[in-house]
This record gives C-alpha cells, structure tokens and sequence, in this order.
C-alpha cells in the first residue's frame, strides 16, 4: 500500500486511523503517512474532548469536521496540510508516531 492509500484509510473512522497506524509501523514507515496520522490523532482527540463543553460543543464539533475534510483533500491530493492554527502543536507532541 503507498502512502498516499494509507494516508486515506487513515481519515476512514478511528478504525481506519488505527489500520493505517498499524500498516505504516510494521512496513517500512512512510513520513506522509505519518504526518496525516499524526494530524488525525490531534484532530479526532481534540474534536471528542472539546465537544463535550455544554453549549459550545456543537460549534466545536462542526469546527473540527471542517479541519478533518480539510485534512482529507490535502491527503486525497498528495500534499502536507497541517490543520490551521494547532497542526504544528500536532507534529510536535506526537511525533513518535
């Protein structure tokens, strides 16, 4: 699988993210890969978290849906695209992955 396929999978539910963190850690590990598994992490923990602030969850959530499909055209069209404002804060703090 290249990178760019399990880049994809990984924007399909947390089931995907976890197939695709899997395929990259036992095949040789691909940095797009990595970068957009990285992304999804920041994304799928900080839209679950913040959305469970009463009144102010529904805009979150609908904030980090936006981020996810802003993640999965940048993965769809082969390019690096961090997610505005906190993506760098995602590199950096789950960069074992």
């Amino acid at each position: 699988m290249d990178a760019k396929t399990k880049a994809i999978v990984a924007h399909i539910t947390i089931i995907g993210w976890i197939i695709a963190l899997v395929i990259n850690n036992s095949e040789q590990k691909d940095e797009f890969t990595s970068y957009y598994i990285r992304q999804l992490l920041g994304i799928y923990l900080g839209g679950f978290i913040l959305s469970l602030i009463p009144a102010l969850g529904m805009i979150i959530s609908i904030i980090f849906i936006v981020f996810w499909v802003m993640s999965l055209i940048g993965a769809v069209q082969g390019e690096k695209k961090e997610t505005p404002w906190i993506g760098p804060y995602f590199q950096d703090w789950f960069k074992s992955l």
